[in-house]
């Protein structure tokens, strides 16, 4: 079996693994953070944890940037837009995290390392290979412009969410709080939701399958998450804003 032939069974299997992930957990929410519980196996900290399991992506597809056979200007900002994320995700992010002493089990981070290896070849493969190429003036068209907004929209709700997040404890503080301003006003979870138009964005931009799988796989895993996270805040605080919706504003 030759590489596109295990290429192609990757993107058909990440569709899969997209479906099973929405369908699993909708009914487990996924055991690290405020959803960490006891019974699923050794564990490592967080901030460890979360290197680990993110590195794979940045690594993977800068390989794939060197590696590949199809460069151009275009080509170059898919790179500084992959590797903006996940530079952050696996390099700043951890450490930006305050009084963090928590943990995150092995499983969690293993799976996360694999798919993350995957999703990294898959997307960096296609866009520096298979692809063909993105001649210059793809950065004049529709869908890259359309694209780029999205990713770059959801780039900014998610710092900014996260950075809402990190701001809500104090120097030695425990414990969660309500969080408020910016998206927060309207919806549970803005980090999620930048998130998932980050890579509807990508989708879009690339115009390619592995960033539709991604897309899909991101909405998967993150929409059930938002759902858990939306009964958390309900039963943990019972002053918590009732009209505040779980993912999109004043819709769900």
């Amino acid at each position: 079996m030759n590489e596109i032939a295990v290429y192609r069974w990757l993107v058909v299997s990440s569709f899969v693994l997209a479906a099973v992930v929405f369908v699993a957990l909708s009914f487990i929410a996924a055991p690290y953070g405020r959803h960490s519980r006891s019974g699923w196996g050794p564990a490592l900290s967080d901030r460890l944890g979360w290197v680990i399991m993110e590195s794979a992506a940045p690594m993977v597809f800068f390989a794939c940037y060197v590696t590949g056979q199809s460069y151009s200007a275009t080509t170059l900002v898919f790179l500084v837009m992959w590797q903006l994320h996940y530079i952050h995700r696996a390099f700043v992010f951890p450490f930006s995290l305050r009084n963090s002493g928590g943990q995150i089990t092995l499983a969690v981070v293993g799976m996360g390392f694999l798919f993350n290896t995957m999703n990294a070849y898959l997307n960096g493969r296609y866009v520096f290979g298979f692809s063909g190429g993105y001649p210059a003036d793809w950065m004049t068209g529709p869908r890259f412009i359309l694209g780029t907004a999205l990713f770059v929209a959801g780039y900014i709700i998610n710092r900014h969410a996260d950075w809402t997040l990190r701001n809500l404890r104090r120097p030695g503080e425990s414990g969660y709080r309500i969080p408020y301003g910016g998206l927060y006003r309207w919806i549970s979870c803005p980090n999620y939701c930048g998130e998932i138009m980050i890579w509807i964005g990508w989708a879009v931009a690339t115009w390619s399958l592995p960033g539709l799988a991604f897309a899909i796989w991101t909405a998967a895993n993150l929409i059930p998450r938002a759902r858990s996270h939306q009964r958390w805040y309900r039963e943990y605080f019972p002053d918590y804003p009732e009209k505040r919706k779980a993912l999109i504003p004043l819709v769900w």
